[in-house]
């Protein structure tokens, strides 16, 4: 089943029409121009104040299907815009005109005055008809609303903020939210969190477009372990990679052998930190590596220097295949940021830009045959999951004679919070961090598609009674067991 959500359908149609368009070779400045009409017919509002705004929107829209920012960086409104993958949609923001913290009518009007006790910054006074919040005194600390015995003062903070663990919403003058680069992490919580819609990926399909029609070019996909169920229940990977056939990509690999890569790699190095008596956290989550870089760096030197599945697959196909345009396909909006970082893939998409991509060139996965010949195993598919990294990488330290490895398994942002405290004041009990920047690891990423019971039950599917899966086989069977798997850096190319 597919996410049933007027944002999520806003944009699959623009992403649609922009991907049809490039495709047919038609996507001309009156194309373009015409495309917030087409979706947008009529003179009557159904989502906005009008339908002027709701047509600026969806402009906006078009830039970022097209691969540029919202509105230009010059542009006649004067808004502050930075280039970054995740962008506000300026039209889209409602600003959201709501001071945080409100005396609701349940207030009692008690002689407590719990509340004006607990703020230190006399922001609130009692009337006769109960508290008072004056919201310029106001410093949003929430200790009255956890102070008042009748729940009564309400926490209203913006959906966007809420979603964001690392504080990288900030809120200009003008009401419209912005995003400090400086703290985002790129996990696109925000993308997800937001009620209109108004934050948003840019997208790369254009290009994908532009490489699958130049007859010169050998495209090949690299689907994440997180594919499984995504469109459909019965859509499997060997389907999966039949339609991205039928789309026109040459090739299709699944990450999850990048994932076996990965197992086999960092369990080896986290050999060598258990021996020196140290600690490591795993770096196949961008967003989570991001959290560190950004947030913690001085826990930098714990990161393991092991690539990501999707960088162990982009450097295994480079090797088979040189000069191939590759194309990683995932729900993560962070493994954009990653490949920007480190020049890899050629470009990245989400299943959600997939989804568009398959719709425009009329390609149903669940009409597809299934490809049988497996090209990883059941331990690289358990990545998409939480504790699926950790398992694998258990399970590839035993397959060389190491047992007794343990982990620290981290479910979103919070937990992998909690964990980095505990490194940093050396109460980390545990040999091994995972982290996973998505509650429930990648299968809930903000480019999925898919229910997330739908997901979980389609990758239980695929790893059931497969714990005797070899990850040294399979790698040996691939001939990817000579792969370089050191990340020479974790900062941004000079260029």
């Amino acid at each position: 089943m597919i996410k049933n959500d007027i944002r999520f359908n806003l944009r699959h149609e623009v992403l649609k029409t922009v991907a049809e368009n490039e495709y047919n070779g038609t996507l001309d400045r009156e194309t373009i121009d015409s495309i917030p009409f087409n979706i947008i017919p009529g003179t009557t509002a159904k989502f906005r104040c009008c339908v002027y705004k709701e047509r600026e929107i969806i402009r906006q829209r078009v830039r970022l299907a097209m691969g540029h920012l919202p509105i230009p960086i010059n542009n006649a409104e004067h808004i502050e815009m930075k280039k970054h993958i995740i962008q506000v949609i300026p039209a889209a923001c409602e600003g959201c005109p709501i001071n945080r913290f409100q005396v609701t009518e349940n207030c009692q009007n008690c002689m407590q005055q719990a509340c004006k006790k607990a703020c230190a910054f006399d922001a609130i006074s009692i009337t006769p008809r109960g508290a008072y919040i004056d919201q310029t005194k106001c410093r949003e600390c929430g200790k009255c609303s956890e102070a008042c015995p009748y729940h009564a003062i309400a926490d209203l903070m913006r959906p966007c903020k809420r979603s964001c663990d690392v504080n990288a919403i900030v809120i200009g003058s003008d009401r419209i939210a912005r995003i400090d680069t400086d703290k985002c992490i790129v996990c696109g919580h925000c993308v997800t969190g937001c009620p209109f819609g108004a934050i948003s990926d840019v997208s790369q399909i254009r290009d994908v477009v532009a490489a699958l029609k130049d007859p010169n070019r050998e495209v090949i996909a690299i689907p994440a372990p997180a594919a499984e169920g995504q469109f459909g229940p019965n859509v499997t990977i060997g389907r999966l990679k039949t339609a991205l056939k039928k789309a026109g990509f040459d090739r299709v690999y699944e990450t999850a052998l990048g994932g076996d890569l990965v197992s086999m790699h960092e369990a080896k190095e986290l050999i060598e930190h258990k021996k020196e008596g140290k600690k490591m956290t795993t770096s196949c989550c961008p967003a989570f590596v991001n959290l560190i870089q950004k947030h913690y760096p001085n826990l930098m030197e714990y990161v393991s220097t092991t690539v990501s599945p999707m960088q162990g697959n982009v450097r295994y196909i480079q090797e088979k295949h040189p000069g191939a345009y590759i194309v990683f396909v995932g729900p993560c909006i962070a493994k954009k940021h990653e490949a920007e970082m480190l020049e890899a893939p050629d470009a990245v998409i989400t299943f959600e830009e997939l989804n568009a991509l398959f719709d425009a060139l009329k390609v149903n996965p669940e009409e597809c045959e299934e490809e049988i010949e497996a090209d990883a195993t059941s331990y690289g598919r358990r990545f998409s999951s939480t504790g699926g990294v950790s398992a694998s990488v258990v399970k590839a330290a035993a397959e060389v004679g190491v047992e007794g490895i343990t982990a620290k398994v981290c479910s979103g942002v919070k937990e992998c919070k909690i964990a980095l405290a505990m490194l940093k004041a050396g109460k980390l009990a545990e040999d091994i961090i995972e982290g996973m920047a998505c509650e429930n690891g990648c299968i809930a990423g903000p480019g999925s598609i898919a229910m997330l019971n739908q997901l979980k039950a389609a990758r239980l599917k695929k790893i059931k009674d497969k714990d005797d899966d070899s990850i040294t086989d399979m790698l040996e069977k691939m001939e990817a067991t000579e792969v370089d798997m050191v990340r020479k850096s974790f900062d941004a190319p000079s260029k």
